[in-house]
């Protein structure tokens, strides 16, 4: 099971990810208390081995300015959390994490628009587009037909309930980020259990 961590805004936090086993760190770029500027994250995308993972959160923003991003910190993967469309998806020159809030079973219908491999299931849109901290009924997910993309879980995740989450959804990857935060930031001891959980029983 692969694990991502989200909303990373200094170095230490990053490579204390990776040397608890984390496959992919996340950046956002949108509007949120995590956001981070193109230089730091840079100078941390810098620091981290090539097979880790670099994922860009984006929320509607232009093409342009995605692939500036990207050829900048060298992004690996771009995560879409907005209104964008199947073609944006499509125009864009790195592989697309599409996120979707999950409010319920008719959340889901939204994938067979998207011609991406990887879908992220997010909990309802609070206050900013993700990384609200929320999580969602797992159970719509038993029957549904996810098209064979690689479902990234997220949503309101922590040490307590991520196996729980993993056996009933049995997703590519789980993504964190609030729920490996104290007092609003990333705390090297949260991550290091939730990675621990999640890798013994994979």
């Amino acid at each position: 099971m692969k694990v991502k961590i989200c909303g990373i805004t200094d170095v230490g936090a990053a490579l204390a990810a990776v040397d608890s086993g984390a496959d992919a760190i996340g950046f956002v770029f949108a509007k949120s208390k995590r956001k981070i500027d193109v230089v730091n994250a840079r100078d941390i995308a810098a620091e981290l081995p090539n097979d880790i993972m670099k994922v860009g959160v984006f929320v509607n923003e232009t093409k342009e300015e995605i692939d500036r991003i990207g050829r900048v910190v060298g992004l690996t993967h771009v995560q879409l959390h907005g209104n964008e469309s199947a073609d944006f998806s499509k125009s864009l020159s790195l592989p697309v994490i599409k996120a979707l809030g999950i409010e319920g079973k008719d959340s889901l219908e939204a994938i067979k628009e998207y011609p991406c491999e990887f879908l992220l299931l997010d909990g309802p849109k609070g206050k900013y587009q993700g990384g609200n901290g929320l999580s969602f009924d797992w159970n719509i997910l038993n029957e549904q037909d996810l098209l064979g993309k690689k479902v990234i879980l997220a949503g309101g995740l922590n040490e307590g309930n991520v196996l729980e989450a993993v056996r009933q959804v049995r997703p590519y990857m789980v993504d964190v980020s609030s729920g490996v935060e104290t007092d609003g930031k990333k705390d090297l001891n949260k991550i290091k259990r939730f990675i621990d959980k999640v890798k013994r029983q994979s």
